[in-house]
């Protein structure tokens, strides 16, 4: 049996990059192959959260790929037909909220565009400090979207962040493969 091709590219939210990758791993462990996808913002960004030569090199050694930091080198994957699911992990408002309205202005956005073109599934993994402020709309028009999926998310700090709501990263797996068959992993929210 052919293992499943992901495109798994990963936005600027930080404080949850170490456990989108730990989730990688989870899906490299499980048999699946994936293609490393990240915002500019993030391949090139040091943090308090970690050295981006330290992030990228633990996932290109991972995968076995190098990372696809650009719009030129995430367009093929809708051309080059090798994908078969896109996974946003984690996701930040600002990338959903393109997605919502059409921006296709970075590496991760231009995936997403090139999984969607081909009528195939995008799985978003959100984790954003104003997903019920500005980003709320953009949540109810994604989540309306054909092909796209989201990870369960909650509140993930009501009393000090009470905007903010992060995906269960734990539930990537099974929301992959209800994706697979054209369904949403539910409940959405916890």
């Amino acid at each position: 049996m052919a293992k499943i091709s992901v495109a798994y590219a990963m936005c600027g939210s930080f404080c949850t990059l170490s456990r989108a990758i730990d989730q990688m791993e989870n899906l490299i462990n499980a048999g699946f192959e994936i293609y490393p996808v990240m915002s500019e913002i993030t391949y090139s960004t040091d943090t308090k959260f970690g050295r981006c030569e330290e992030i990228n090199r633990r996932v290109e050694k991972l995968c076995g790929k190098q990372i696809a930091h650009t719009i030129t080198a995430a367009e093929p994957i809708g051309p080059g037909n090798f994908i078969d699911i896109v996974v946003i992990c984690p996701c930040t408002g600002n990338t959903l909220s393109k997605l919502a309205n059409g921006i296709t202005d970075t590496a991760v956005t231009m995936a997403a565009k090139a999984q969607l073109r081909k009528n195939m599934p995008v799985v978003i993994s959100l984790a954003t400090n104003d997903a019920l402020g500005a980003t709320a709309k953009n949540i109810g028009t994604i989540y309306n979207t054909k092909n796209v999926y989201m990870v369960p998310i909650s509140q993930d700090n009501p009393e000090k962040k009470p905007n903010s709501m992060v995906s269960d990263f734990s539930l990537l797996l099974p929301c992959i493969n209800e994706a697979l068959k054209g369904r949403q992993y539910q409940p959405l929210f916890k």
